[in-house]
């Protein structure tokens, strides 16, 4: 489904691209210019994109336990540089555009192609959000962010090209391309965020682990759990913990008490990969006294 999304991305960036390449040239707009700019890197990061999902859909190997899912991240993060260097190119474009006096033309024209890039791209995010919804993929939720700023852009095209033309206020559009630049530097900065937790193996949010350790902790037969470590790698999460419980207990009844904490788990956190580790009651194993100060989560 996230790489059906990826390909819809790429044909609506090729359509597009086509489209503001006719009209940035027609029009000589640093607003349009901006806007083509934009919709070249959504295709190049689209194609990106399309690679990482299929990569982190692959199924885990013997090299790659964990499976594949950080390449979605990976991708995310090669948007987030292109997306960067468009912004800046398109920064000093229309800084020169601004000092240099240069005029605008056919504004009809351009805020035409506008206006079916905002209908087109509004198809999109609208599948893309169905998608997101379905399967978690970063890598998709990065080119979301990428159109939802491609709607605020070609409505900033259209106003700087009514306002250049229309209104006689020259040197509006150089200023709506600088302003653009930096709203993309800004998604740009946005969107990395959520790559680099998953490269970085971020603990989940605070409210999400409590509310894991919530229901972990029903089991009556638990006598405490510690260590929760927590993370993500594209659309899967993998968690590990320890647990206590009576130290008198079989090998076969503590594993049965695991299987049935699984089971639980599975029905609130379906898709999570979850290892546990029983320990008897108090026990705290070296491994863990010699942590590097990660916090401990008990539940008695």
């Amino acid at each position: 489904m996230a790489a059906k999304a990826a390909i819809a991305s790429a044909c609506v960036a090729t359509f597009l691209l086509l489209l503001k390449a006719a009209a940035a040239w027609q029009t000589g707009s640093a607003s349009m210019l901006g806007s083509l700019a934009d919709t070249g890197l959504d295709l190049v990061a689209s194609l990106v994109t399309l690679g990482g999902v299929r990569i982190a859909a692959a199924p885990a190997d013997f090299d790659h336990r964990f499976g594949h899912g950080k390449a979605e991240a990976i991708a995310a993060l090669f948007q987030v540089v292109l997306i960067s260097v468009s912004a800046i190119g398109i920064a000093v474009h229309a800084a020169r555009q601004l000092t240099g006096g240069a005029v605008t033309g056919d504004a009809e024209y351009g805020i035409g192609v506008s206006g079916v890039a905002i209908v087109t791209t509004f198809l999109l995010l609208a599948y893309q959000r169905r998608v997101i919804a379905a399967t978690g993929s970063v890598a998709i939720a990065t080119d979301n962010v990428h159109y939802k700023s491609d709607l605020l852009l070609n409505l900033a095209v259209i106003a700087a090209l009514a306002i250049d033309q229309f209104a006689g206020v020259r040197g509006a559009d150089a200023v709506f391309g600088i302003a653009i630049a930096v709203w993309l530097l800004f998604g740009a900065w946005s969107a990395s965020s959520t790559a680099i937790d998953q490269l970085m193996d971020k603990e989940w949010p605070e409210e999400k682990r409590q509310r894991f350790l919530a229901v972990a902790a029903q089991h009556p037969e638990l006598r405490g759990i510690h260590d929760l470590r927590t993370r993500t790698s594209g659309a899967r999460d993998f968690v590990q913990f320890q647990v206590w419980v009576d130290r008198n207990l079989s090998i076969f009844e503590a594993h049965r008490i695991m299987d049935e904490v699984e089971a639980k788990l599975a029905i609130s956190f379906p898709d999570v990969e979850i290892l546990i580790h029983p320990e008897p009651e108090g026990h705290v194993g070296k491994a863990f006294r010699t942590a590097t100060g990660a916090p401990r989560e008990e539940i008695a």
